[in-house]
């Protein structure tokens, strides 16, 4: 007999050890954050700048950002273009600074999964330019049999429209020239400068810097061919992001002012007058440009 008693309080015992902790572990999911709760924001771009430029001009950014979305904003450098592309695809970053020719890529990568949020005002009439040390060349027909760099493969600026407007001068780069690439837009100029290549194709704004910072010397590597505008740049997520936090983000970027200093100094690190929003359809003839140009099949 006692040893059924004793039986029946094990059992006992069992069931209320079994009922206690039902009961702490629907505390715990209670007491606990949601799993899906965003507790850090990352932020990549494409590596058309130095890695040091890149996270100087981030830093004022992620600071604002933070303020604005009530979490942490950390940037994710990556190693390439491509890179980029598949880290906001594979949503290993909830952002990414993106060419035209990038977002495209992101785009039919994801299936439509990413969206483009913001964009410059002077990425809505972007330019790139031709550049070199040579005086006997004027004109993008003189380049043919020269040496000519472009920056990325997948650079918008840097060598898919650069590509395009050489074509629409009948110089076919990879039968008339000899082209090489530097992986970045400074790397470019800094290579025209040093007489690595003849000529060098790259975006105006990090040009005019380069200029601005005297890291190129003007009266010696000069502008000889400005190209037509085109939409380039963007600021791009993933269509899974919270909705309520894209809506913070679009608030946060519309408002940056140059009446501010905060905004006054991220816009001028980001080479902006003002954020506007932007859409799919304004790189349409980016998609367009990059097909003809044989470099999306």
């Amino acid at each position: 007999m006692r040893f059924k008693v004793n039986t029946a309080g094990a059992a006992l015992g069992a069931v209320l050890t079994s009922i206690l902790s039902v009961f702490t572990f629907a505390a715990a999911l209670t007491l606990a954050p949601p799993a899906s709760a965003q507790q850090v924001f990352r932020v990549t771009a494409i590596p058309d700048e130095s890695p040091t430029e890149l996270q100087r001009k981030f830093k004022p950014l992620g600071t604002y950002l933070e303020k604005a979305l009530g979490i942490k904003a950390e940037f994710i450098p990556v190693t390439d273009y491509a890179a980029a592309v598949e880290a906001l695809v594979n949503r290993k970053v909830e952002m990414a600074w993106f060419g035209g020719f990038t977002f495209v890529q992101a785009r039919i990568r994801s299936n439509d999964a990413v969206i483009p949020l913001v964009q410059r005002v002077e990425d809505e009439k972007f330019r790139s330019v031709f550049v070199t040390a040579d005086p006997t060349i004027t004109r993008l027909e003189d380049l043919k049999g020269k040496t000519l760099s472009f920056g990325s493969p997948s650079s918008t600026s840097g060598h898919l429209m650069p590509r395009s407007f050489l074509l629409q001068a009948g110089v076919d780069p990879d039968r008339d020239l000899r082209v090489s690439f530097s992986g970045a837009h400074d790397a470019t100029a800094l290579a025209v400068a040093g007489g690595k290549v003849t000529a060098g194709a790259l975006n105006i704004s990090v040009w005019e810097k380069l200029l601005a910072d005297k890291r190129v010397d003007g009266a010696r590597a000069h502008v000889f061919f400005t190209t037509p505008p085109y939409h380039d740049y963007n600021w791009t997520v993933h269509r899974d992001l919270d909705p309520a936090l894209r809506k913070k983000l679009l608030d946060a970027f519309l408002a940056l002012s140059p009446d501010t200093a905060q905004g006054s100094e991220v816009l001028g690190l980001q080479r902006a007058t003002r954020f506007v929003p932007t859409s799919a359809g304004n790189y349409a003839a980016i998609e367009t440009a990059a097909r003809s140009a044989g470099l999306l099949r």
